[in-house]
């Protein structure tokens, strides 16, 4: 195993969900003491609520197909703005705030995540086609935290007069990078507490067999399927931990990282 590898093997991958965006203050400290600590972190994060805040102070109305945000070309320019711009600024000032080392990229920059178009219907959404680790490798190696607004570059099958960016889920891109960064970690932050069996009550481990029942029975929905999914991918790789926890809980991320059994943990069969 090589020096980088072993150092991604105690690396964590960080998705940081729309919903807890307001309580990123506390979070922030958490990532930075883990940094400190000698983890290398990695942050996605999405951003759908001020999206639709955005769409509709442009008067451009949210449209949806299957759950998921068409995004048209007037609808691409926003959502890349508001993720790529506003969203991930915010972030990186606030770590920069409390003490941090942040820079704040795409995934279109240095082709980190490349993707084609998932379904015309929606759109220019995309599925990811590849992930170039290196630009995070560079970032991380040099002391920084890498913080990525999950827009992609349009890769593949890219037709003329076609955009080159992409729209991607950022549940998607975060379970794509932890695996192929073999990241030691990869750590969901949501609203939840983490994958409720049919009773409502919160499972706190679970196989990915298991989860992806859950998924075919129809108990796990909404915006947990694409977290359960980029846990299975990334779970696969054999050496990424998986698990989905409430991040508006104080110091949780920590104290999952740490000592886990904080939310739902998955691993692999």
């Amino acid at each position: 195993m090589g020096i980088m590898q072993s150092i991604m093997n105690n690396s964590i991958v960080i998705k940081l969900g729309g919903s807890i965006y307001d309580s990123r203050d506390g979070l922030i400290t958490d990532i930075i003491r883990l940094q400190k600590e000698g983890h290398p972190i990695v942050i996605i994060h999405g951003g759908a609520s001020m999206i639709t805040n955005w769409l509709e102070k442009q008067d451009c109305k949210s449209s949806f197909f299957e759950g998921q945000r068409i995004t048209d070309s007037e609808s691409l320019d926003i959502v890349t703005a508001v993720l790529a711009g506003l969203v991930n600024k915010e972030i990186v000032a606030t770590i920069i705030n409390a003490g941090g080392e942040a820079i704040g990229v795409s995934g279109v920059d240095g082709g980190l995540i490349q993707g084609k178009i998932k379904d015309l219907a929606l759109g220019y959404v995309g599925s990811i086609v590849k992930i170039n680790t290196r630009p995070l490798t560079t970032i991380i190696e040099a002391g920084f935290i890498p913080v990525i607004a999950p827009v992609s570059f349009h890769f593949t099958g890219r037709k003329e007069g076609e955009r080159s960016l992409l729209n991607v889920n950022g549940d998607t891109a975060a379970g794509a990078i932890a695996a192929e960064l073999k990241a030691g970690k990869m750590i969901f932050l949501t609203d939840v507490d983490g994958i409720k069996d049919h009773n409502n009550n919160l499972i706190t481990s679970i196989s990915t067999s298991q989860a992806q029942r859950l998924i075919d029975s129809g108990t796990a929905y909404g915006g947990m399927i694409p977290k359960i999914r980029a846990c299975l991918d990334a779970a696969a790789n054999k050496v990424t931990q998986c698990s989905i926890i409430n991040g508006n809980n104080a110091h949780a991320l920590y104290r999952e990282a740490t000592e886990g059994n904080t939310g739902t943990s998955i691993y692999q069969d």
